[in-house]
């Protein structure tokens, strides 16, 4: 392959890997669509491509959903049995962010919705709302009528919409604040504090440390703090799973709020948070290993600067 044809295929590797993950909602298996697609690349007829950027976006967009209807032909990934893969903030995956609807299509809030949806309905989902593209441009990527990608993107929205009822989003100081006062309660013991610091309608999810076969969720104020106070007490065991001295530092992770656990300095964990008026609407918590390898990658290239909790 001749230098140029790389040069065209690099410049858009960061948008194909965007719209890859938001689609996979893991970094390593949208690096495999991604390569895949480089693949396609070199082996086509490249003269007979008209416009490189929608031949490579087709060819990206239907190999993710090649990848997502084998797992769950497989059985691999199933609607409360996986989460995303969480990403450190500055991570090229997480873009483009320009518009509130891109900043949204990538938060573990919407990636854990997207897993209920179809995956044409998810792949129109995120090509319409993340990337903007119009449903003509949608029906030849995706090889459908304009009005089933009109139809997609309606049952897409409609559900999403309907999991997301939330008042006001928290802008970054206030949703520290909240997160900050939240953790004092949880590691205190202030089980009142902490009911109060929730929502009425909050939700959360964890993947139990990788252990639990399938996602455990909570969904009243009460069962919440009880698990969220269960979860941050120190224990004995705990730390000596954690292998090292524990610390916990706040650092944004998939456009919100998170809190970022380190063990010497290999990340362990990571719960993000969504705060509304507030208080505390959400909480997504992952601390399987293979989820967490790309967060401890980018972990290890920053200052983390003081943590929250030093000595946990």
């Amino acid at each position: 392959m001749d230098s140029a044809a790389v040069d065209r295929f690099e410049a858009g590797r960061s948008r194909l890997a965007s719209l890859a993950y938001r689609l996979l909602g893991s970094a390593a298996d949208a690096e495999d669509a991604v390569q895949d697609t480089f693949l396609r690349w070199q082996a086509a007829d490249r003269e007979r491509i008209e416009v490189p950027e929608a031949w490579l976006t087709k060819v990206a967009t239907n190999l993710c959903l090649d990848r997502l209807r084998s797992a769950q032909a497989r059985h691999e990934r199933t609607a409360g049995a996986w989460l995303p893969e969480p990403l450190l903030e500055g991570d090229p995956m997480l873009g483009p962010a320009d518009t509130y609807e891109q900043r949204e299509s990538v938060t573990l809030a919407v990636l854990t919705l997207l897993e209920r949806l179809s995956p044409a309905e998810r792949a129109v989902y995120v090509l319409r709302e993340a990337f903007s593209y119009s449903h003509a441009e949608i029906a030849a990527i995706l090889d459908i009528t304009e009005a089933a990608s009109q139809q997609h993107a309606h049952r897409a929205r409609t559900r999403v919409a309907a999991e997301r009822r939330r008042g006001g989003a928290a802008d970054p100081a206030s949703a520290r604040r909240v997160v900050e006062e939240f953790l004092a309660a949880a590691t205190s013991g202030r089980t009142d504090r902490l009911v109060a610091l929730l929502t009425d309608d909050v939700t959360a999810v964890s993947d139990g440390a990788g252990l639990a076969r399938r996602l455990l969720r909570y969904t009243s104020r009460e069962r919440v703090a009880s698990f969220v106070r269960a979860g941050f007490r120190p224990t004995p065991a705990k730390r000596r799973l954690a292998g090292a001295p524990l610390a916990m530092h706040l650092a944004r992770v998939n456009g919100t709020l998170a809190v970022v656990a380190v063990a010497g300095e290999r990340v362990v964990g990571a719960v993000a948070f969504e705060v509304s008026d507030g208080r505390v609407s959400s909480l997504y918590g992952i601390a399987a290993r293979n989820r967490l390898a790309r967060l401890d990658e980018a972990w290890q290239h920053r200052a983390p600067g003081a943590p929250v909790i030093a000595a946990w």
